[in-house]
């Protein structure tokens, strides 16, 4: 006979047994589902995809519930915004053309709403203006959006009911649709990137609206370094960038260690013998821009917005100038009146990155992260394309190991007169 501690024993190893089987089973459905996929599914960095499901007349079905949520922009800075299924950028919907969709938007937020689907062929009356193509959708209301994919590329969705507020707190994310006999060369990494500017007063948590040029935080995909997730692919691999801007600012984005081509805008392909090489691209508010290049140099690369003020995260523009100025006798005046005070800006404001300066409560250092050399002097719209040679998966590879002789050092230690 066994005793109950032998029943209890083999009870639990049978459930493990189960589950086991089970798990095992889930991962051959979805590898075999993603294998039949007839694209490369984006990925959106910091960010998701939008799960789906199948009507019985075969539309993809979409559930979408826009209200107030709690999003982190970087370790140590959490803003209340406004998101789509609770996060900014909401999730990439990502559909096929040809596919019919049909999408549900529940209101939970405290006013009207509308969503817009930015660039996208469809009948008028499912385009998402508040008032003037539907009647808005009230708080706790849910409206149904019925329509055919008649195109293929990066579009995008958004509020289109008091959108200074909804979108000024994050209410957009990716619509992307892939081309239905796909087009070669194929893609071997498909990333998404939504760019935005934020003005969050030092020491607060809700961004206001309101500001129309003096943003003091600039993210992609609503995160700013050291908080962005870096782009990580094998060397020889084909990458495909999609850009998208609904925010008010346009943003020169810039790629380090490679030029690419622009293959496609939200307005369609570009055809090749239309495309050439470039090493920024510009992309203005309410534009798409996809980029293409073959990652055939491994390092870790900067792509960052080049606007100088953009990289850079609660960045005061009322500040004195004071490059130059000896602030020795002012310095110690300030500190009768408030310990602690550090004057800065006398050599630059890279001494605040090296002298880790803490500011307010929930408010991000101008510069933050660190490299395999030291802090790393950038902020907001900045993240990393991190290229190897040898990769076993694309989870954080780590430092590059750079080759001997390839890394720039000092050669005079101490400037002399």
């Amino acid at each position: 006979m066994f005793s109950k501690k032998n029943i209890f024993v083999m009870i639990l190893i049978l459930v493990g047994l189960v589950f086991s089987v089970a798990v095992y089973a889930q991962d051959k459905v979805q590898k075999k589902y993603t294998e039949k996929l007839p694209y490369t599914p984006v990925i959106t960095p910091n960010g998701s995809t939008m799960p789906w499901t199948r009507d019985k007349d075969g539309a993809k079905v979409f559930q979408i519930t826009v209200g107030a949520c709690q999003h982190e922009v970087a370790s140590g800075m959490i803003i209340n915004a406004w998101c789509y299924n609770g996060q900014t950028p909401g999730p990439t919907i990502e559909v096929v053309e040809g596919d019919l969709l049909r999408i549900y938007v529940k209101n939970e937020l405290p006013e009207g709403t509308a969503v817009h689907w930015h660039g996208v062929f469809l009948p008028s009356g499912m385009d998402g203006v508040s008032g003037l193509t539907q009647k808005s959708i009230e708080p706790g209301q849910t409206f149904k959006y019925e329509f055919r994919m008649k195109q293929h590329g990066t579009f995008m969705y958004h509020s289109h009911g008091d959108e200074m507020v909804q979108m000024g707190l994050g209410t957009m994310g990716f619509l992307i649709s892939h081309p239905k006999n796909p087009v070669d060369p194929k893609i071997d990494r498909d990333f998404a990137l939504f760019l935005n500017e934020w003005f969050v007063e030092p020491g607060t948590k809700t961004p206001n609206p309101s500001i129309m040029t003096d943003f003091n935080i600039f993210t992609f995909n609503s995160r700013a370094f050291p908080g962005t997730a870096p782009l990580v692919v094998k060397s020889g691999e084909r990458v495909r960038i999609r850009i998208g801007n609904v925010a008010q600012e346009s943003h020169p984005i810039h790629l380090h260690g490679y030029s690419f081509k622009v293959v496609a805008t939200d307005g369609g392909q570009i055809p090749a013998s239309a495309q050439w090489p470039e090493t920024t691209v510009l992309v203005a508010p309410g534009q798409t821009r996809d980029i293409e290049f073959v990652a055939d140099v491994a390092g870790d690369w900067a792509l960052h917005c080049h606007r100088r003020h953009h990289p850079m995260n609660a960045m005061g523009h009322d500040a004195a100038n004071v490059l130059g100025v000896n602030q020795d006798d002012v310095k110690d005046k300030v500190r009768d009146l408030v310990p602690g005070y550090m004057a800065m800006g006398e050599h630059g404001m890279d001494e605040m990155n090296y002298m880790k300066m803490k500011g307010p409560e929930n408010t991000l250092a101008m510069m933050g992260g660190e490299g395999q050399f030291g802090p790393v002097g950038m902020g907001g719209m900045f993240t990393v394309l991190m290229v190897r040679d040898h990769l076993k998966d694309y989870d954080q590879p780590g430092d590059y190991p750079h080759p001997k002789g390839t890394v720039a050092d000092v050669v005079v230690k101490k400037a002399t007169n």
